[in-house]
């Protein structure tokens, strides 16, 4: 049994669905405020169930923020399945010659859409790699299918330091959870700034390359792609008001009333960088979607299609917000902080919140859900250091980019769309992790 085939039999007997870790995550952080808090003095309750009492508070203090992900995730998908989208695609099949080239052409494409939005970029990736192993079989090019699905997922690699990372995104938002500790980060301090563009520089020059290297070596196989349903089939006898849902005039007056507001949003702000939040990003994917796809008709159509995939954001963000307010409410976050405090310093503690974040969020893969989780030890550790937040921020993101490549939850789509196995993309997404483990361990010493 090669390697990758032993992680992927360890993963499945050892680790249960997503759901079921955020229980046990729950049931660990209710333990560890049993035994590491002290229960409050002017309360005649028990300590467990005033742990219980935190928990329950906190359960519901993210709802705002729930829905915001779950839309990133579902426009993103609607957009993707856009005629304009899919025209894309068609062109850069012709610029896929062989598996070293296609290599290279899907992981740079698949940064560069995860960069704007993970949701676009992970269902794009998925749909262009599927795309590409029906090209090579019709054109009779030998393809290493695998190689190709891995590329196709590169785009976790960026996506949390981009422009729909939630960390940096919720921060730029006014009220967020967290804003009496930290206030408001602008993203000019975060996705903007002169680190995360070195290290997304090097991400977006290095994976590419480091692709096509293995499309060389690499071997091709043949491979069998299941059935996909990427239209609708049949046409609707479209009747009285009906007209509306399909007309192109309402879709457009309506998309171009929607980007009228968002111009006037981006000239109110000083520029778009400084309009960007996550509540600009969803508006802006709204606006696209429903242009793209030239119907309110098409895009309901194409938002049924996607709106499958958040469930687990729906589901499982709530039990994050409760760990939160278990850790807010009853004094762990100051235990976990000051632990940080005393076995760390200005420069080791942004390593420290990098290789955590890795670990977290192989339990909790989702960058919301993993803010949430350790968003407020972090803030509280590195006020105490004395270290700028931004930097702590970009820590936890590059730390939830990196494991991706080890966490198959988020492949889950491009699995389904390729046809591909967990374990016939792992060996090179291992590969994409060593490589971003240096990326980002250089960016951080350097700055």
């Amino acid at each position: 049994m090669s390697l990758s085939s032993q992680f992927i039999h360890y993963a499945k007997k050892l680790l249960p669905s997503p759901f079921t870790i955020a229980i046990f995550l729950t049931l660990a952080t209710t333990i560890l405020a049993w035994l590491l808090t002290e229960p409050a003095p002017d309360s005649d309750k028990f300590h467990l169930l005033q742990i219980a009492q935190h928990w329950e508070k906190g359960f519901w203090e993210l709802l705002k923020f729930t829905m915001q992900m779950m839309l990133i995730l579902v426009l993103g998908h609607v957009l993707a399945l856009s005629k304009p989208i899919n025209a894309l695609i068609q062109s850069i099949l012709s610029l896929c010659k062989n598996t070293a080239t296609a290599a290279l052409v899907v992981t740079l494409f698949t940064l560069i859409l995860a960069f704007i939005n993970w949701g676009l970029g992970l269902v794009f990736g998925a749909i262009l790699a599927r795309k590409l192993g029906e090209y090579a079989q019709q054109k009779n090019i030998p393809l290493n299918y695998p190689l190709i699905g891995a590329a196709a997922y590169s785009g976790l690699m960026v996506w949390h330091g981009g422009f729909s990372g939630s960390a940096p995104l919720i921060i730029a938002n006014e009220g967020h959870f967290l804003a009496e500790k930290m206030g408001v980060i602008a993203i000019d301090q975060t996705i903007l700034s002169p680190m995360n563009i070195f290290a997304t520089a090097l991400l977006f020059i290095g994976l590419p390359l480091l692709m096509y290297v293995l499309g060389k070596r690499g071997e091709t196989a043949s491979y069998r792609l299941p059935a996909v349903e990427w239209e609708d089939v049949g046409m609707e006898r479209v009747e009285g008001a009906e007209k509306l849902d399909h007309s192109r005039i309402m879709a457009w007056l309506i998309g171009g009333l929607f980007l009228t507001v968002a111009i006037f949003r981006i000239i109110d702000a000083g520029g778009i960088f400084k309009a960007i939040s996550l509540n600009f990003i969803n508006f802006m994917l709204f606006t696209l979607g429903l242009l793209f796809h030239g119907s309110i008709h098409q895009f309901s159509q194409s938002a049924k299609k996607a709106i499958s995939g958040s469930a687990g954001i729906m589901l499982q963000f709530p039990l994050y917000a409760g760990i939160m307010g278990i850790m807010k409410y009853s004094g762990l976050i100051n235990v976990f902080s000051d632990f940080f405090v005393q076995n760390s310093n200005s420069f080791t503690f942004p390593f420290l919140t990098f290789i955590s974040a890795g670990i977290v969020n192989v339990f909790v893969p989702s960058g919301g859900g993993q803010w949430a989780v350790q968003g407020p030890i972090i803030v509280e550790a590195a006020q105490q250091l004395n270290i700028p937040m931004s930097k702590c921020v970009m820590a936890l993101a590059y730390g939830d980019q990196l494991t991706n490549m080890l966490q198959p939850f988020w492949a889950l789509p491009l699995l389904g769309i390729t046809g591909l196995k967990a374990n016939e993309i792992l060996p090179y997404t291992v590969i994409l992790f060593i490589a971003g483990v240096l990326i980002f361990g250089l960016s951080l010493a350097i700055f």
